[in-house]
This record gives structure tokens, sequence and C-alpha cells, in this order.
């Protein structure tokens, strides 16, 4: 079973942060004006509202909360500019991308190993899960609307931070019972020591992987730069 990282793994993060992130931002109250009485954008607002409570109990001076479209935007916009995981803002995010993909404003970008990979893997039945801290909607759209294509059928599981933190060991255990895998059985490929690490702890076999113009490191962890070492 391989598991797999989005940004910097499967994916460039210049796309993640140049691309994504800004359409995001651009069209962010567009989207709340137009859909704000949606149900599921109205799950959004409560967990963005539960957020910002938090936020304001851990001493941050987030802008004022209210449950319209200006004052969501004004949240979403500190959320990004501080880099926060927040479960809500992801959620947000790609249902906003989720329109971009489908009026062809946005389409999904891989490194150009991967899609051979996928195919290769599934030739030997190995099967592949995604865990990124996208939401699980924004990973769909992305492998769904690829340059070559469709990959979601080659992708068994998507996971995201609503199974947990991606450096706690508990979400690759969790992820592991979930798949029906022992944690032993599972490859996890990530750019990120932190996470490898914890996924490590769980008990899984893991992977560095560098892309080309980024920094190796150093750690414990078995380096490849291309998948096509991966599983070949």
């Amino acid at each position: 079973m391989l598991l797999l990282d989005i940004e910097g793994t499967t994916t460039p993060l210049e796309f993640v942060t140049g691309v994504l992130f800004p359409f995001a931002r651009a069209h962010v109250h567009g989207f709340l004006e137009a859909h704000a009485a949606d149900p599921a954008v109205r799950e959004d607002f409560a967990r963005l509202r539960d957020e910002h409570a938090e936020d304001e109990r851990q001493g941050l001076t987030p802008p004022h909360w209210s449950d319209t479209p200006d004052a969501v935007t004004a949240y979403v916009h500190f959320l990004m500019d501080h880099d926060h995981k927040s479960t809500g803002l992801k959620a947000l995010q790609g249902r906003i991308w989720e329109e971009g993909y489908r009026s062809g404003a946005l389409a999904g970008d891989l490194y150009p190993d991967v899609p051979a990979a996928f195919a290769r893997w599934h030739g030997h039945g190995r099967e592949i899960a995604i865990f990124s801290s996208g939401s699980v909607l924004a990973q769909k759209l992305l492998f769904g609307h690829t340059p070559v294509g469709d990959l979601t059928g080659f992708i068994r599981g998507y996971f995201d931070t609503t199974t947990g933190p991606k450096r706690d060991q508990q979400s690759y255990r969790a992820i592991a019972a979930a798949l029906g895998f022992a944690p032993a059985d599972v490859l996890f490929l990530s750019d990120v020591g932190e996470e490898l690490d914890a996924a490590r702890q769980a008990g899984m076999e893991t992977a560095l992987c560098v892309r080309p113009g980024a920094r190796a490191g150093t750690g414990p962890h078995p380096v490849v730069s291309t998948f096509d070492l991966v599983c070949p």
C-alpha cells in the first residue's frame, strides 16, 4: 500500500502556492455571496466560527467575526496569511476550487513521473491512498482534472485533517486501520520530515520525496527524487 502526500510529492509546491491559493483568495468573497445559504457552506461557517473562537482563546488577534461574507472573507485571508492548517478553511477552499475546475479556469498539476507510477503500481496490484492537509474534495478535484485526464480511478482512499494532524502518529494508525492494512504494510511518501517521523512512529515504512530544486536535508528516511524508483 502506498500513502502519498501531495504538495512537493505528487504536485509542485508552486502550483499550490502560486495558483490554487491565489485563486481561492481572489474568489472567496464572491463565492460566499453566491453560496452563503448553502447547507455545506453553512457547515464551513460553523467550523470557521469555532476556529475563530479558539484563536481568540489562544491569544491571537483574528479579525472580528460575524456570519457575513465580508467578515468570513477577512478571517479566511487571516488564516491564509498565517498559513493556518484550518479544517474549515481547507473545506471552503475546496468548494471554491471546485467551481474553478468545473469552469476550466483551473487544471490540476502533477510531476511528470506521477501518472506512469500510478499506472505501474496499479498494474502490480499496489493500492494508492492520499493524505494531505487539503480537503478530500480538493484532492479529488486535483487528481480528477490533470493534463493527462482523470486519475482518481487509481486511488482507493483520500484522507485530510479531519482524520488528524499530519504530524501525529495516531493519524497514520487511523489511516492504516481505515484501509485495512497493518501500518508495516504501508509506505508513506512525503517531502516533510516531521510527517514521515510520525508515520514511522506509527509503524509505517517511509521515504522522503526530494524533488529537483529542493534541499535533501538529513534524517533517517530513505530519499527518492522520482517515483520511477519507487516500487519499480
